[in-house]
């Protein structure tokens, strides 16, 4: 059963109060973003009632295995641990949740017959309970960084425990947790079991309150190439190896405009990657700005290609050889990105956004390029620079310096590709110590499949 958490103090309990109020005030604003979302992506104007605990269908039976994988990023992670979950807890019945719609989206594809998807509610006393009370789970596991101060105290009260999985914490979250200590101090007590991708994350989270805090490294590290991305990379590869593909993975908002200016700015270094013949694969992260990104390479002078006018086949290979830039302009094909490209410039490392995640670039044999920016996976950055499967560099001007020195000499593109082999070596094997540290929590939920 449930372990006992730690209860409030007197100043804990007020913080949480007046933070439930402040909430409350904003879901009119919650509700306006997200009118404004669903305009460019229909998914935020689905189910909104779940976001404030309403539901329309009828309460789920009991026993249901919680996890909350809040967007894209937590929910690949969440399906590289789901089929050891399933072997574990035969039966199993899953209610997977999310904050985003690319999240959403992407956890479609791990529902099986007998699991629930919603949204996860706005985090306030009422919707909480709603939530709890609706689908009855025996048991939450939250992925990466999803740890909210009502959320944990509303499951405190019901009982059901929460884990903390593949769990992360970077330097600038961690500071920012410790300045508000009142709400973070319950919330990180109050979890069950915290299972952290590093040492670093594991004394950060420990620090903010974290009980029974375990490293068990990164569950990206186990991801595998699937034959689905290998077979599309198969049919677009004729067409795209007549030219050195070099894609921008990922990029966030200002990125483009970076690469743009600094591609611009040199035109001896300009007219280098030309005579290369470099074609750039452009894959920004959120798919509503995909039409923005055209619009802002076209402004640019630069002739783009997109993705989705290929269809099912292969590209057009008269359209291609006419093309700068390809536009990435598809949802869960980034491994086929990875496959038919030289290197990847990783987006959200040129400005001061975090960095995306490398792994699976490394799982495809494709090396990285990164900037500074790398604190939300400092600890893989770290270990991908160390083996040699990535670089980093100053800015995207010496980003694209790498790039014209990589063609030219192709000697550091071959050993990079083989160091992306040794990174994912070193760095598998989370899935299972995951579920060593789990197996104290999975007798507790053996029985949901016959709730």
């Amino acid at each position: 059963m449930a372990q006992a958490l730690p209860g409030l103090s007197g100043i804990e309990r007020t913080a949480l109060a007046i933070y439930g109020l402040v909430l409350r005030i904003l879901q009119p604003l919650l509700r306006r973003k997200l009118r404004r979302r669903a305009q460019q992506e229909p998914e935020y104007g689905l189910n909104v009632a779940q976001r404030f605990g309403y539901y329309v269908d009828d309460a789920p039976p009991g026993g249901l295995v919680w996890l909350h994988a809040v967007s894209l990023g937590e929910t690949r992670a969440a399906a590289l641990l789901l089929p050891a979950l399933r072997e574990a807890i035969p039966g199993m019945r899953l209610l997977l949740t999310h904050g985003t719609a690319t999240g959403l989206a992407q956890g479609r594809a791990l529902l099986q017959p007998g699991d629930e998807q919603a949204w996860l509610p706005w985090d306030t006393a009422q919707a909480t309970r709603q939530f709890l009370v609706h689908f009855k789970p025996r048991i939450g596991l939250l992925m990466e960084t999803e740890v909210w101060p009502g959320l944990v105290e509303a499951c405190r009260h019901a009982r059901v425990p929460l884990c903390l999985l593949n769990a992360r914490m970077s330097e600038k979250s961690w500071r920012q947790a410790s300045r508000w200590s009142w709400l973070s101090g319950p919330a990180y007590r109050g979890l069950s079991l915290v299972l952290a991708q590093s040492p670093t994350d594991a004394l950060r989270l420990q620090s903010l309150g974290g009980q029974d805090v375990r490293v068990v490294g990164n569950l990206k590290f186990d991801v595998t190439v699937s034959a689905q991305a290998q077979a599309l990379a198969n049919r677009w590869q004729d067409v795209l190896s007549a030219r050195p593909v070099v894609m921008l993975a990922s990029t966030r908002e200002g990125e483009e405009a970076l690469w743009l200016q600094a591609l611009q700015s040199q035109p001896s270094r300009l007219a280098r990657l030309q005579a290369l013949g470099v074609l750039w694969l452009l894959v920004p992260r959120h798919p509503q700005r995909f039409d923005d990104v055209q619009v802002l390479v076209e402004q640019a002078g630069w002739r783009c290609e997109r993705r989705s006018a290929w269809g099912a086949g292969a590209p057009d290979a008269s359209r291609v050889a006419a093309a700068d830039v390809v536009l990435g302009d598809s949802l869960s094909e980034m491994q086929a990105y990875y496959l038919v490209s030289r290197m990847a410039l990783l987006g959200g490392s040129f400005a001061p956004l975090g960095g995306q995640n490398l792994i699976e670039a490394a799982a495809c044999g494709c090396p990285v390029v990164m900037g500074q920016h790398t604190f939300n996976f400092s600890d893989a950055a770290a270990l991908a620079a160390e083996q040699g499967a990535a670089v980093r560099v100053q800015d995207m001007h010496a980003a694209l310096d790498h790039v014209v020195l990589a063609l030219e000499h192709p000697q550091w593109l071959s050993q990079a590709q083989a160091a992306t082999a040794q990174l994912l070596e070193k760095g598998r094997g989370a899935v299972a110590q995951h579920m060593t540290a789990l197996k104290a929590m999975v007798p507790f939920a053996m029985d949901t499949g016959r709730k």
